[in-house]
């Protein structure tokens, strides 16, 4: 039996090993297009989760306070960035939320504490808070309290995040 020379065949399977290589490079193209828009997505969904549940608990202190005007009916926490170390990855936004849902859980008993009292509740707030460590994604942050304001019932507190070192 005779074998046809491959010669005949050599430009078919040119065309067709591009053609897989193109179905290839397509959805590898595709797959990454789509993880990006997936992850800027699951981000903005993390985002909206922390604001519900903050406002749902801002609701009910509105009505639970509504009468009265010296307590705080607010909790707000705004990361600022720490120092840049050596050898230190810069904090991505999950984490950053989700210390700041471990911080806010914490500093419930904060609501409806009078506004005059401040100076007992922060002290008593800087004593737990700085330098707690938050397990977070299987890594450890530690917090450090900068700046706590209180003004119209919101309290609000800047902290620095970083990660924890054992010494």
């Amino acid at each position: 039996m005779r074998v046809p020379p491959f010669q005949r065949f050599r430009h078919f399977s040119q065309i067709s090993a591009i053609f897989v290589l193109g179905m290839v490079v397509g959805g590898i193209v595709y797959n990454a297009i789509f993880h990006l828009g997936y992850n800027v997505l699951w981000l903005k969904n993390q985002d909206l989760r922390v604001q519900i549940e903050q406002y749902q608990k801002d609701i009910l202190t509105l009505k639970k306070y509504s009468n009265t005007s010296t307590v705080i009916r607010e909790i707000k926490i705004r990361a600022e960035e720490g120092k840049a170390r050596e050898g230190t990855a810069v904090l991505d936004q999950v984490t950053i939320k989700e210390i700041i849902r471990h911080m806010l859980s914490d500093l419930e008993p904060m609501r409806g504490r009078s506004m005059f009292e401040i100076d007992t509740d922060g002290k008593l707030a800087r004593l737990l808070l700085d330098g707690k460590v938050y397990p977070v994604r299987d890594k450890e942050y530690t917090v450090r309290i900068r700046t706590m304001l209180v003004m119209e019932g919101v309290l609000q507190i800047w902290v620095e995040i970083n990660p924890y070192r054992r010494t």
